[in-house]
């Protein structure tokens, strides 16, 4: 009887450790894997003895089993194959190796023993860092491993070349990170908007504090365009924030860029997108749009266009910054920190109280478009504006005397940065207690408050979310106290009543 013990790990946002024990034992030959395997961790029996054959070895002709530990741990994908081949030529005393327990093995295994990339390896390296083992990995997952900062990690194209360096008998390529740009320089910028001075102050106010915001207005009259300009004024994200996302990437299979890794994200899913498409699920849970866009931007073009029944998901990571999908056999979480950005036109046709363009709906029709946005979903929202059609001597204006994203850029950062040394993160996501301390309004600007909230019959998180609003406009003009005209502009961004009318 002889027993080998090789680690690896699974995938999902957590990677756990799984230990696998490779047993070969005396009877009919026969190779058993246990320990919760799917269909593709089953099959790699097949591939394991493919590469070992190939590779010139000898494949023991014993009872083999192989137990992927913990058992009650769904394992998935090809990622095993490595750990299980190695196991067996140790095991089978055809690979000496005393210290397997300083290294960790992921990859999957051709039969010709050539080792295949596999998805979600960042999560994987960042665990494998933190309890200080070396890593080996195929060679097109190399360049990933390499953004974490201090991970030992080697790359190879072969089981022979993974056999040959654990011998002591070859060496195996470290990976190398990419070298990546200091400034990241966008196609588009704020400069290329015409007009909506308004729409642009809501647009650098709203990424000052990470504020949602859902813009109104006919067709053609750059919604689209503001949106899209957002991540040119927003921070590139730290280290951590970016590992963060880049593993949500990794395993949703998605390429990681170490040239723009540190770029936010700009999500826009289509609108026959599903409630699984855009929050996540599965038999093995995976992350979806919300989570894809965390520390970034989800923007949902053509608002009314959704599923109402795919928008009121919505609701709770608006709120709690994450997304828990529970199934039957496992739970997960995943982080859902985003900003929403949505923009929708006031009616079917687009040009209900457009004064230039006659509107074709009835009002039944616009009632029913308009009664799609739920009015808890809207609650939700921090800033609603109007986007009006343009002039045409708007449209004539030089992008001379237009702010280019550098300029307002510069302006954010300063805001975010009075937030973080406050309170170490933005305005939007103030505790009520955060609230109090940060928000202290005068008797005046109290009154002032009490009677809006009485006119608009604003709800309780329409109250704090104004006062976080009003918050970061006064962090905007560097002002340690919110001044009425803070909080009247933040009021004025509060017109629930102009999208349900």
């Amino acid at each position: 009887m002889s027993l080998s013990i090789v680690y690896s790990r699974a995938g999902g946002l957590t990677a756990p450790l799984v230990i696998v024990e490779v047993l070969l034992t005396n009877g009919l030959p026969s190779l058993n894997i246990v320990g919760l395997p799917e269909t593709a961790v089953k099959e790699s029996k097949d591939r394991v003895r493919g590469a070992i054959i190939n590779s010139q070895f000898e494949f023991p002709v014993r009872r083999i089993t192989i137990n992927l530990a913990p058992a009650d741990l769904p394992k998935e994908g090809g990622r095993f194959d490595l750990a299980i081949a190695l196991g067996i030529l140790h095991s089978s005393s055809q690979l000496d190796i005393p210290a397997f327990e300083e290294f960790e093995f992921v990859g999957e295994l051709a039969l010709s023993g050539e080792l295949r990339p596999v998805t979600g390896l960042l999560p994987i390296a960042i665990q494998a860092n933190k309890n200080n083992r070396t890593l080996i990995v195929p060679q097109q997952n190399g360049a990933e491993a390499a953004l974490i900062k201090g991970l030992q990690v080697y790359t190879a194209g072969h089981l022979l070349e993974v056999c040959a360096f654990l011998k002591g008998e070859g060496k195996l390529t470290a990976a190398e990170l990419l070298e990546t740009k200091e400034h990241h320089i966008y196609n588009t910028c704020l400069s290329d908007i015409r007009g909506q001075k308004i729409a642009k102050r809501a647009l650098e106010i709203a990424a000052a504090g990470q504020h949602s915001l859902i813009m109104k207005g006919p067709p053609g009259t750059g919604k689209t365009m503001l949106a899209s300009r957002l991540v040119t004024i927003l921070a590139d994200m730290n280290e951590s924030e970016a590992e963060e996302v880049a593993a949500i990437r990794s395993i949703c299979g998605e390429q990681v860029n170490p040239e723009n890794w540190q770029l936010r994200s700009f999500r826009v899913p289509h609108h026959t997108a599903s409630a699984v498409a855009l929050v996540g699920g599965g038999s093995y849970p995976r992350p979806g749009e919300i989570s894809l866009a965390h520390n970034g931007v989800l923007f949902l073009d053509e608002l009314p266009e959704f599923s109402r029944k795919v928008l009121e998901v919505l609701r709770e990571p608006l709120e709690s910054g994450k997304i828990v999908i529970s199934r039957a056999a496992k739970q997960a979480e995943f982080p859902a920190s985003f900003q929403l950005i949505a923009a929708m036109n006031p009616c079917p046709c687009g040009y209900w109280g457009d004064t230039k363009n006659n509107c074709r709906c009835t009002s039944e029709q616009v009632q029913r478009y308009q009664n799609k946005l739920s009015g808890p979903f809207l609650d939700r929202i921090d800033i609603h504006i109007e986007v009006p059609a343009l002039l045409p001597q708007e449209l004539q204006e030089s992008s001379d005397s237009i702010e280019t994203s550098y300029v307002v850029k510069k302006r954010i950062i300063a805001a975010q940065q009075i937030q973080k040394t406050r309170r170490n993160h933005y305005n939007a996501h103030l505790s009520n207690k955060d609230i109090e301390q940060d928000c202290l309004l005068s008797e005046k600007n109290q009154n002032l408050l009490q009677k809006t909230m009485e006119k608009m019959g604003l709800s309780a998180r329409a109250y704090h979310r104004i006062l976080k609003l009003a918050r970061t406009i006064a962090d905007l003009d560097n002002s340690e106290q919110i001044q009425l005209h803070h909080l009247t502009e933040s009021i004025s961004y509060r017109r629930v009543d102009s999208f349900l009318q």
